[in-house]
C-alpha cells in the first residue's frame, strides 16, 4: 500500500506542477482552452498576473507533496502528505464550485484517492508493528 500511496502522491504533485507550468507561463494559451467554459477569452489576458499568483501557490502544493516522498520518519510523512493532499482536495472543491465542476474530477478527485491511499498505507503499517 505504501508503493500505491507514494505514486498517487507522485501523480498529484506533477500534475501541480503541470498547473504551475499552465498558470504562470502559459494562461493566455492553454489556460485560455482549459478555463474556456469558466472565464470569457478576453479575461486572460487581463487575469494573467492572478494567473501566475495562483500558479504559484500550486507549486508550494507541489513542492510540499514532493518533499514529503522524502521524510524518512513516517509519521511526519503521513501527516505532511496528508496535510498538503487535504489542502489539494479543499482547493479542487472549491475550484469545482467557483468555476467548473470538471476541477473536482481532475483536481479533488486524485487528491482524495491520495489520502485514502496514505491512511490505508499508515493503518496496515500500524497493524503490522502489533503483530
Amino acid at each position: 500500500m505504501d508503493i500505491i500511496a507514494k505514486i498517487l502522491i507522485t501523480l498529484v504533485a506533477i500534475e501541480h506542477i503541470y498547473i504551475l507550468w499552465m498558470e504562470m507561463f502559459a494562461w493566455e494559451t492553454k489556460g485560455k482552452k482549459v478555463f474556456k467554459a469558466a472565464l470569457p477569452a478576453e479575461m486572460f489576458k487581463p487575469t494573467k498576473g492572478l494567473a501566475a499568483n495562483q500558479g504559484l501557490y500550486n507549486g508550494f502544493l507541489a513542492a510540499g507533496l514532493i518533499w514529503s516522498l522524502f521524510i524518512e520518519d513516517p509519521k511526519w510523512q503521513t501527516n505532511v502528505s496528508l496535510f498538503f493532499l487535504s489542502c489539494v482536495a479543499i482547493a479542487g472543491i472549491y475550484g469545482a464550485i467557483s468555476a467548473t465542476k470538471k476541477i473536482f474530477f481532475v483536481q479533488a478527485l486524485p487528491a482524495i484517492l491520495a489520502i485514502i491511499a496514505v491512511v490505508l498505507s499508515a493503518f496496515f503499517n500500524f497493524m503490522h508493528t502489533l503483530c
